[in-house]
């Protein structure tokens, strides 16, 4: 009984230190949190204000000058969001299909050949052809630049995403529990369909979120691939626009035409910058909640007993 007492006020925590646990999860969320609100507010902020105050959180003049800027856009703006939200979520999604598959094969202690398949992978990492290679590749041999495919061809496959997908099917799925499967007469992809993928689901949603998001930030492939305007993400498009605003501002000779003065008078800069982060961030937040409820029931996975 007195043991029972001691184990059960070992693992209480006192007010004291439930206390400071709790100032400092608050410090850790307003280090996160406060960099957004800043970005947010200078978004909103005219560029007098960003001159005079700096970025402040309450400025002396709210705007909307940024945002006007970069709605100047017009159809491309929606159409870039568009593409970046297919290649997004398709990108995403037909990669999960392929590196799950490749896991699960690899994974498979009866496998003769799963040694062989992991050290091309594992060679795949240490060495690389480089972008020259992968440039003439999907250019000459494949032809998908400037097509929808350059975004979902190139990233089928990611040889560390695979390896942490292996190993986490081994903790996640019991071996006995695919024999006996096997044993009731159910085939390979039916295991996988119907015992692997539910019991994997907190796996693929870690590395699917990874890939959303790496997927969501990318811009140099689209520079480097595509030409129509129809196939640039926003991340590229906003790239373009920063450029095109930096160069006007930084040539001298462009800066010193009464065209060029009219126009550097009128073209925000700062508030341009974070109403372009705005644009991108906020849409990248509705995903989180999205792949947190995998999170948490991923916590239950070691309740399975072989």
């Amino acid at each position: 009984m007195t043991s029972a007492i001691k184990t059960k006020n070992f693992n209480q925590i006192s007010i004291g230190w439930n206390f400071l646990f709790m100032i400092v999860l608050i410090i850790a969320a307003l280090i996160v949190v406060l960099p957004v609100v800043v970005i947010t507010v200078v978004s909103f902020s005219s560029s007098t204000s960003i001159a005079s105050r700096g970025y402040a959180l309450i400025p002396s003049e709210w705007s909307l000058q940024g945002y006007r800027y970069l709605f100047r856009a017009g159809t491309q703006l929606w159409n870039s969001y568009i593409v970046s939200i297919s290649y997004a979520v398709l990108g995403t999604a037909s990669s999960m299909v392929v590196m799950s598959m490749y896991a699960y094969v690899i994974a498979q202690k009866n496998f003769v050949a799963r040694r062989f398949f992991t050290w091309m992978l594992f060679f795949t990492m240490l060495f690389s052809g480089g972008l020259v290679p992968s440039y003439i590749l999907n250019v000459r041999y494949l032809g998908i630049h400037n097509t929808f495919w350059i975004f979902i061809l190139p990233g089928l496959a990611n040889a560390w995403s695979i390896i942490i997908l292996r190993t986490f099917l081994r903790t996640a799925v019991p071996d006995s529990l695919i024999e006996s499967a096997r044993i009731d007469g159910a085939g390979h992809f039916l295991i996988f369909v119907r015992i692997v993928l539910p019991l994997f689901k907190a796996g693929i949603a870690t590395i699917a979120l990874f890939g959303f998001v790496t997927r969501w930030n990318d811009w140099f492939l689209a520079l480097l691939y595509n030409d129509r305007p129809t196939l640039i993400p926003l991340q590229t498009m906003l790239f373009r626009l920063q450029s095109d605003i930096d160069f006007i501002r930084n040539n001298a000779a462009i800066a010193g035409t009464p065209d060029g003065v009219a126009m550097l008078r009128t073209m925000p800069t700062d508030n341009l910058r974070m109403a372009c982060t705005i644009m991108v961030i906020f849409p990248i937040l509705f995903a989180y909640p999205f792949f947190q409820r995998y999170f948490v029931r991923g916590m239950l996975i070691g309740s399975i007993k072989e």
